[in-house]
């Protein structure tokens, strides 16, 4: 009785490894291509940037856009939080703004949304800012 027992235990345990062997081989994989989404946030980005801020976009990482009330430039760099930047007269960062959307999205989709909520409502967007240094 023993032995049989025994001897299901190692069975299952064989299979129990080649299944962990498979889920990891199957992760591996799955980590080394992009992710689909990340990709197609950054090209609904591109498509809606000038081609000024592309160009510093691909340059650089980051854009400028210009406050629609004030006037004011303000930085985004690539990223999902704390990524916006107010900048000086002489293009140097100031004051930093956090602001994202509620939902969990890719740096593509965030960056957009900023970049339409300084453009188009910017007293508004930041008015839901969080200020950083």
């Amino acid at each position: 009785m023993f032995r049989q027992l025994l001897g299901f235990a190692a069975d299952r345990l064989q299979r129990l490894g080649a299944e962990c062997s498979r889920r990891a081989k199957l992760w591996w994989e799955r980590s080394r291509e992009p992710d689909k989404n990340e990709e197609r946030g950054l090209n609904l980005l591109r498509e809606w940037l000038s081609p000024q801020q592309l160009a510093q976009y691909d340059a650089r990482k980051y854009f400028d856009v210009i406050g629609s009330q004030s006037g004011r430039r303000y930085r985004i760099y690539h990223g999902t939080a704390a990524n916006v930047r107010e900048i000086d007269g002489a293009g140097r960062p100031r004051d930093g703004w956090c602001f994202v959307p509620d939902a969990r999205l890719v740096a593509g989709d965030v960056m957009l949304a900023q970049k339409i909520a300084l453009e188009t409502d910017e007293r508004r967007a930041l008015s839901v800012a969080r200020s950083f240094l």
